[in-house]
């Protein structure tokens, strides 16, 4: 018996529709974003085995996707969802050793309101 053991990398989108770890990477100059891009394949590749120093876990199911260039340390915090997809949810160009509170506390309440949505659409989906 043969599993798909697919996994897709997905935006985050808010109430206007707008992809905010979207408009992080087409911010970035272009060597910078292909370098992101490169660690983002590895985790549609890998999946959840993509291993550290691609991948690490900050807290509960939220993770971090790490990339850099030269000098420059980008982090992307997502999480997966039921449907075997990755939640990119807050990127950001990270300048110390720790992750930013506030980009945590971001990532969360993104994924808190992603969550509460698939959540709403299957209930719609099995009342019918």
């Amino acid at each position: 018996m043969f599993f798909d053991v697919t996994w897709k990398v997905e935006f985050y989108e808010d109430e206007q529709g707008r992809a905010p770890v979207e408009e992080f990477l087409n911010a970035l100059p272009e060597r910078h974003l292909g370098k992101v891009l490169q660690v983002l394949q590895l985790l549609e590749d890998y999946g959840p085995s993509l291993p550290f120093p691609f991948s690490s876990q900050v807290e509960g199911r939220l993770r971090e996707l790490r990339a850099h260039y030269g000098n420059a340390h980008y982090r992307i915090l997502y999480y997966s969802d039921v449907n075997r997809a990755f939640i990119l949810l807050h990127g950001f160009r990270k300048r110390t050793r720790r992750i930013p509170k506030r980009a945590k506390e971001t990532a969360w309440k993104r994924m808190k309101k992603d969550i509460r949505r698939k959540e709403k659409q299957y209930e719609k989906k099995t009342k019918k």
